[in-house]
């Protein structure tokens, strides 16, 4: 088991599985959907660079497994742009099995299956683990009570077992929440279970503005989750709603640093995920497979995002190819892709300084020189 491991080779470990994971269900949606379309696969890639070691099935796909662990592709028949290769390529290109010998929809449902592959993997692992260990809820018990809170004020202690708030029972900590976020500034009667006594308090929660909308807040934080079980039908809608709630939650936090609520430095990238996958993984092999449904939404999220060179980039330029009836012109798909690369560079490169900065390189720098 990976918790077994040393620190080190643990997280390496960790973050070839999760990596691994993640590019091969994202790669094999665009493989099924392009045999689907009758696309001929020329090569099947997990990793770049020189292969590891590599194997042709019987339609002739090349599977290889490379030395770079930080993404794949598949490579399609006639996938390049005709104007893009000479004549001498162009004519070993066998009629109706070409990528771009295909119509704009099937070109598109071939770009959108890798996507679509990282949610429905996100799913299926939810659901699995609904299944499995039962789905997680948290119960409405004080894990922690603020310093000059309205809960301090009101004599709320950590395991207090909150019965009801306004009168509404709570057997979630989120229904919990609820009642107090619509309830700003206004007091209400709170019932908390302390040992084996229920005690009757009142408590009003204070008012904040969150995007121009008024909420209560008392200021405490949750602490115990329970496990309950659930059947089959219930752990495959548990699975989705579970992938919508972490889907909306991830456009919330984007939305909330583009506005300037949240700092940029918690985007993260790969040493960060690196990271992360060593210390998920000391925790069970639970929380190793919840880390890659919730970066396997991610993956989805960020392919689709309409940046030329990512999934959709290309998307947009089929919706337009769709809308004007003829590809953009050759000229305006330089630019796209050429601008595309030019920013996912500066991603990748803040996104790896804030990694750095994360994990104390540049203070451990400055200590050696000091």
């Amino acid at each position: 088991m990976l918790t077994a491991l040393p620190e080190l080779i643990r997280t390496i470990a960790a973050f070839i599985v999760v990596l691994g994971v993640l590019v091969f269900v994202h790669e094999l949606g665009h493989y099924l959907a392009a045999r689907w379309r009758g696309v001929r696969v020329e090569a099947f890639s997990i990793g770049f660079g020189p292969s590891i070691t590599s194997w042709t099935d019987r339609s002739g796909t090349v599977w290889k497994l490379s030395w770079l662990p930080l993404g794949g592709y598949v490579k399609m028949h006639g996938q390049e742009r005709p104007e893009d290769v000479p004549e001498s390529v162009r004519d070993n290109w066998v009629a109706g099995e070409t990528f771009h010998g295909k119509s704009v929809a099937s070109r598109a449902i071939i770009v959108a299956a890798g996507p679509a592959a990282n949610f429905l993997l996100a799913m299926v692992l939810f659901a699995a683990l609904f299944m499995a260990i039962g789905k997680p809820v948290t119960l409405p018990v004080i894990g922690d009570v603020m310093a000059d809170s309205a809960a301090a004020q009101a004599g709320l202690e950590v395991k207090d077992r909150v019965v009801s708030i306004g009168g509404a029972p709570t057997a979630t900590f989120e229904a919990m929440q609820r009642v107090v976020m619509a309830n700003p500034n206004k007091t209400l009667p709170i019932i908390v279970r302390r040992g084996d006594a229920d005690i009757a308090l009142t408590i009003t929660p204070r008012a904040r503005d969150v995007h121009g909308k008024e909420i209560g807040m008392i200021g405490v934080r949750g602490g115990v989750v329970s496990y309950v079980p659930v059947s089959v039908g219930d752990a495959l809608i548990g699975g989705v709603r579970q992938t919508w709630t972490v889907t909306a939650d991830t456009f919330e936090g984007l939305a909330q640093m583009i506005a300037g609520s949240r700092g940029a430095d918690e985007l993260g990238g790969p040493l960060r995920i690196a990271q992360l996958s060593g210390q998920v993984a000391q925790l069970g092999i639970a929380s190793l497979v919840t880390f890659i449904a919730v970066l396997s939404v991610n993956l989805g999220l960020i392919n689709l995002f309409p940046i030329p060179v990512l999934d959709g980039g290309h998307l947009l330029f089929y919706l337009a190819e769709a809308v004007r009836g003829r590809p953009l012109p050759p000229r305006a798909l330089d630019y796209g892709l050429k601008a595309g690369m030019a920013l996912l560079a500066c991603l990748f490169v803040f996104s790896t300084w804030n990694d750095l900065m994360h994990l104390g390189l540049f203070r451990w720098v400055a200590a050696l020189i000091g």
